[in-house]
């Protein structure tokens, strides 16, 4: 667990399902950042949150703030500020040192770093791994996005023109890349 600025990140596990769930319908309910259509529940999104690993190339980490203290020494989880995930780029063992990484804050939050946080502590983690490429795919128009990947050394690489459907119109999606 890493704090800075009364954040707290730290590698996510099943006491943050709840509130990772709630985060994501957020946007799948309100955006076209993700083409999902359906709400999920949290049993839903629980194989998402187990195929992820404290370690290895596939890893999910939660932000929180530094929370409340409730005496004795004892603090109180902070509520989810975001989360970011590094997850197989293809299925084929080919792909297998190539990654997507994702990231989400909460609405409330973007534009205090949270993201920036997030990524640097998983572009940190991923250094000890046998990886070659970490790819993301923005959702456009997403301007914050856009700039914090080109932040991260994500270069552009291609777009996939109208991939998706989402509230009665297509959306393209901008592909880049970051060399591991």
């Amino acid at each position: 667990m890493t704090q800075g600025s009364e954040i707290l990140v730290r590698a996510a596990d099943e006491s943050d399902l709840a509130e990772l769930t709630h985060l994501y319908n957020h946007y799948v309910r309100e955006t076209a950042i993700t083409f999902d259509t359906t709400p999920f529940s949290p049993e839903q999104r629980q194989s998402w949150l187990r195929s992820h690993r404290k370690d290895g190339p596939h890893r999910l980490l939660v932000a929180r703030n530094g929370g409340t203290h409730a005496g004795d020494g004892l603090r109180l989880p902070g509520r989810l500020l975001g989360y970011v995930h590094s997850s197989p780029f293809r299925p084929k063992p080919a792909y297998d040192t190539s990654v997507e990484c994702t990231v989400y804050v909460d609405p409330h939050t973007r534009r205090r770093g949270v993201g920036s946080l997030l990524y640097a502590h998983l572009f940190d983690a991923l250094k000890s791994e046998d990886l070659h490429r970490s790819y993301a795919g923005i959702t456009v128009p997403n301007e914050a996005s856009v700039r914090l990947h080109r932040r991260f050394g994500f270069e552009w690489c291609g777009v996939y023109r109208e991939a998706g459907r989402k509230f009665g119109r297509y959306h393209d999606v901008e592909r880049f890349e970051k060399a591991l």
